[in-house]
């Protein structure tokens, strides 16, 4: 039956790609998009009910053969992750969702599979329930979702706000464990945004947060009354404020800690127009590279180049110019400029681990080519029983892993290509009298 119905679905999807607009028919496009977002829908909780049961089905395996109970979950997410293409964080997700709605929240499971609600809502709803018991979790689940019209033409806003207000009225020591647990991850993190910008996310309690602004703002105006801002607007302040507050150095001065900027010697002395990569961040205009490293010379910033050797053809980092003597960390940071993110398909966490492809146990070697960077949850993932990795021979191109699962899946990962050297002799001339002289 299952794989009959495997086959049924990837003929069904050839359909669908086969589908054209509704050309001249607006009402038929409507209708179409309806249908659509409710197949949506119905293929999400069906995803829910067959994650649960690849999580039960492999716990019960590995409980079988007397594996220890640490053992029993560990690299089940990845997998997840993996079939559905996203990270092994989106995996975690993804299953513990599944498991809230299978064995927690029928109602909801039953509402996500008629198309009455969608994944985003049904996630809010187990998200804002996360602190309940399972019992009091099921009276949200039947309060809310047992009848489709309660939550009908509510929006996500209004969901959150019904959802929070049942559980307080239920447990409201849980929510306050909750809040507790929340502030103790605080956090800060960044992320690209477009333009060569950045967002710096502040995960904090609320009251902090609007004292923080507050005070941006405070002072940010106080500089623009008194004359004092320099031609720049409110936010610009507010951002500039932060900034030295926090490094304890002006914005003029430079960025007072290491930033990793890799690009080709075209690039950074020849006008070429090849992207840099920031490491950490991902890719910077070749003139806006220029002007970082200039401004870091004008502002006599500490600097210092290393070079780099890459694959002419495939840009895959081959050797590395070595300021230490000591082996593993000069390893370690080649390692970090080859692969930049985790290395396992479609996780982008940064690097935590540098792991052994071919583990020591099965006599892999310490080098770049049995080498990889991965996030600590990937690095834990790989050593689940069934689990394999190995380095591809992959000449002439890129650094390349295949990584198998224990249902016999294979992916594989291949190391981003490094920005490419010039090709103009007097450059390369250029570039060593610049190295020499440093």
């Amino acid at each position: 039956m299952g794989a009959v119905l495997l086959e049924e679905l990837r003929t069904f999807t050839a359909r669908l790609q086969c589908a054209e607009a509704a050309s001249g028919d607006p009402g038929l496009g409507i209708d179409l998009l309806d249908a659509i977002e409710t197949l949506k829908s119905v293929g999400c909780a069906v995803q829910a009910v067959i994650t649960d049961d690849v999580a039960t089905s492999v716990r019960a395996d590995r409980r079988a053969r007397e594996l220890p109970r640490a053992e029993w979950d560990r690299g089940i997410a990845s997998q997840i992750a993996l079939a559905r293409r996203e990270s092994p964080n989106r995996g975690g997700r993804h299953l513990g969702f599944a498991q809230a709605l299978v064995h927690e929240m029928p109602h909801t499971l039953a509402m996500l599979r008629s198309g009455r609600l969608n994944e985003w809502r049904a996630t809010l709803l187990v998200r804002e329930t996360a602190c309940l018991s399972a019992t009091d979790r099921g009276i949200v689940d039947r309060r809310l979702c047992s009848d489709p019209a309660i939550l009908d033409g509510v929006g996500d806003r209004g969901l959150i706000v019904r959802a929070k207000a049942l559980a307080v009225e239920l447990d409201a020591a849980s929510v306050v464990r909750r809040h507790r647990k929340a502030v103790s991850e605080r956090r800060v993190t960044t992320r690209p945004a477009p333009d060569s910008m950045a967002y710096l996310s502040v995960l904090m309690p609320v009251e902090q947060a609007v004292c923080l602004q507050a005070t941006l703002g405070r002072d940010a105006d106080s500089l623009i009354a008194t004359g004092n801002s320099g031609g720049r607007t409110r936010n610009q302040l507010m951002v500039d404020l932060l900034f030295e507050r926090g490094t304890e150095a002006s914005v003029a001065s430079g960025v007072p800690v290491a930033v990793n900027l890799v690009l080709s010697d075209e690039t950074l002395l020849a006008g070429g127009h090849e992207a840099a990569q920031l490491h950490g961040f991902g890719p910077v205009p070749a003139g806006i590279a220029r002007q970082l490293v200039a401004d870091a010379v004008d502002r006599d910033t500490a600097t210092s180049l290393q070079r780099v050797y890459s694959c002419p053809r495939s840009g895959a980092l081959t050797a590395m110019e070595s300021q230490s003597r000591t082996f593993p960390k000069s390893l370690r940071k080649m390692i970090d400029l080859r692969d930049r993110t985790c290395r396992t398909p479609w996780c982008d966490a940064p690097i935590r681990h540098h792991d052994h492809i071919r583990s020591l146990r099965k006599l892999g070697k310490t080098t770049a080519r049995n080498g990889s960077g991965l996030c600590e949850a990937c690095n834990y993932a790989k050593e689940a029983p069934g689990w394999t990795a190995r380095p591809v021979h992959n000449p002439g191109r890129t650094h390349l892993i295949d990584l198998g699962t224990p249902t016999g899946h294979h992916y594989r990962s291949a190391a981003p290509p490094l920005p490419s050297a010039a090709r103009q002799s007097e450059v390369e001339a250029v570039l060593i009298a610049h190295l020499r002289a440093s």
